[in-house]
């Protein structure tokens, strides 16, 4: 407990001078990210992007907006192609240090470029969050961490052809410099858990080293259901990991890599052992008495799942993330809000009639989707995220991530996506019924036809599928199909046990890795009734 506090504070101290250069961009966010965007304009000029686009030549926003087209990823591809091949001076002229791998919910993977440049616009995000969330919440600084880690589920990323080294071996590895080693100091499990392939040993393994771990002050996950699968875990295998914990040895280890095997060997704790069994199977405040924050997605689709896991966790402050991607930071949490990271990257917006605008110009309560410029060299990149402003935090807008503006459903032309249902669904709960815990739209295809089915893991009033097909119908794709009937009449599906478990276990096994997979309003995937346990809530849907 001690090491951990003691770098802890130093990772706080540290972070002191971004907080105040922060807290002071935030009552100037116009100065903040005009002086980003001519800092890469001039920093780039002479790369192969840089010249393509002219950046020599711009000189503001407008200019820049004019000059470079937005891009999705696939049309950055052969720019980060290139410098995969080992090309210099591409998209920055900066040399690129990894490419890092993410994954869309339906696209491939993607390599983002890192550069120390990302670098430092990353820790100018973390370091004002990590101070903000100290000063406010002390006690989860006075013991270690735990950071979620996926496995990697049978990647290939380190065998892979290229010039530049992919992915990084930690998640700590991205802040870089003595950050890096602050946090893995700090961390109740190591990043080398995250070479175990098997998703159930690699839980087992991260339960086994947090359950020897009395002091745990701190539980930062993506999903809140990425730790309600844990806790599931912790459940089954109780008796045998306390026995672990008792005798110092693991149960698994012949299933680890050489690498893993000796982390988890441990000297005997009968006492810990003692302490856990008589807290009991279901008291996880027993277990971990001094946890004092959760920090997890609060916002959009996670919202109904955190709720449930903050009831299982009375008296422990769960703090909302702010929007957070490989790509880059767009909003973090700070003085109970989640203003922009002005001070991290350069970002424009788009609303709902296509009009960009700039950070100072948003108004509170209209829905953007965001343009991310990073020092990684993504200019003017569709993050695909769409988020709503909630608030100011000084001139700045604080926001909240609403959904996914690129992940559409679209089997009839009804072009569906999930922003807009994450919307539908709000509103539909609001209507009828507390919103249950897990909540998800997809098509659902049978002899009849095709149709669309709500998933969750509660009951549903009998008239509030009528009301969700109208809801739908705000769509005029959904309403003309439906008119058409080429969508028959929506359904509802009650899921019986671990929904989010049987979702994220589908889409592990198309490739996705389990800390890639985001909150879903909506599944272009058809098929979902025979992949989750339950039954359909209507005998005579139509």
């Amino acid at each position: 407990m001690v090491k951990a506090a003691l770098a802890n504070s130093a990772w706080w101290m540290a972070s002191g001078p971004s907080f105040a250069a922060f807290s002071s961009a935030l009552d100037d966010p116009a100065r903040a990210q005009a002086g980003i965007l001519r800092s890469y304009l001039r920093t780039n000029a002479g790369t192969a992007f840089g010249r393509e686009h002219g950046f020599a030549d711009l000189r503001t926003p407008e200019q820049f907006a004019r000059r470079v087209p937005a891009r999705d990823y696939d049309e950055f591809n052969p720019w980060i192609e290139r410098i995969r091949r080992g090309e210099h001076g591409v998209l920055t002229a900066a040399p690129v240090q990894r490419l890092v791998p993410t994954g869309g919910s339906t696209a491939p993977r993607k390599l983002i470029p890192y550069t120390r440049a990302m670098q430092r616009e990353l820790n100018c995000a973390i370091g004002p969050w990590i101070f903000d969330l100290f000063c406010k919440h002390p006690r989860a600084a006075l013991g270690p961490s735990y950071w979620s880690i996926s496995p990697l589920a049978g990647e290939d990323s380190g065998r892979e052809v290229s010039a530049v080294p992919v992915g990084f071996d930690d998640d700590a590895a991205q802040l870089g410099g003595w950050r890096r080693h602050a946090v893995t100091a700090v961390m109740a499990v190591r990043g080398e858990l995250r070479n175990i392939t098997s998703v159930d040993v690699w839980r087992y393994v991260t339960l086994l080293l947090l359950l020897r771990r009395a002091d745990l002050s701190l539980i930062s996950v993506w999903h809140p259901s990425f730790l309600e699968l844990l806790l599931d875990a912790l459940r089954r295998d109780f008796h045998r990991l306390v026995g672990d914990v008792a005798s110092g040895q693991c149960s698994v280890i012949a299933h680890l890599p050489p690498s893993v095997a000796p982390l988890t060997l441990a000297r005997p704790d009968v006492s810990r052992a003692g302490e856990i069994e008589g807290a009991g199977i279901d008291n996880i405040l027993g277990i971990w008495p001094k946890l004092a924050v959760l920090s997890c997605w609060a916002h959009g689709h996670a919202a109904p799942a955190v709720a449930a896991l903050a009831r299982t966790l009375p008296g422990v402050t769960v703090q909302p993330k702010g929007l957070l991607a490989t790509e880059g930071v767009v909003s973090i949490p700070f003085a109970r809000q989640h203003p922009l990271a002005v001070r991290s990257h350069f970002f424009e917006f788009v609303d709902e009639a296509g009009r960009v605008a700039l950070a100072p110009d948003l108004e509170v309560g209209h829905t953007y989707g965001v343009l991310l410029t990073t020092a990684g060299g993504l200019c003017r990149y569709r993050l695909h995220d769409l988020i709503q402003v909630d608030g100011m935090a000084g001139r700045t807008p604080s926001i909240r991530f609403v959904g996914r503006s690129a992940h559409m459903s679209d089997r009839m032309g009804e072009k569906l996506t999930d922003g807009f249902v994450a919307l539908v669904l709000e509103q539909l709960f609001a209507r009828h019924a507390p919103r249950p815990s897990f909540t998800m739209l997809a098509p659902d295809i049978d002899a009849a036809g095709c149709r669309y089915t709500l998933y969750m893991n509660a009951d549903l009033p009998t008239d509030a599928i009528a009301s969700l097909d109208q809801l739908l119908a705000a769509n005029p794709q959904y309403a003309w199909c439906r008119r058409l009937r080429q969508l028959h009449p929506p359904r509802a599906f009650r899921v019986a046990g671990n929904a989010y478990a049987a979702y994220s276990q589908r889409l592990c096994a198309g490739g996705q890795r389990l800390g890639d997979i985001k909150p879903a309003a909506l599944s272009a995937l058809d098929g979902w009734s025979i992949r989750f346990p339950g039954a359909y809530l209507d005998s005579h849907p139509d």
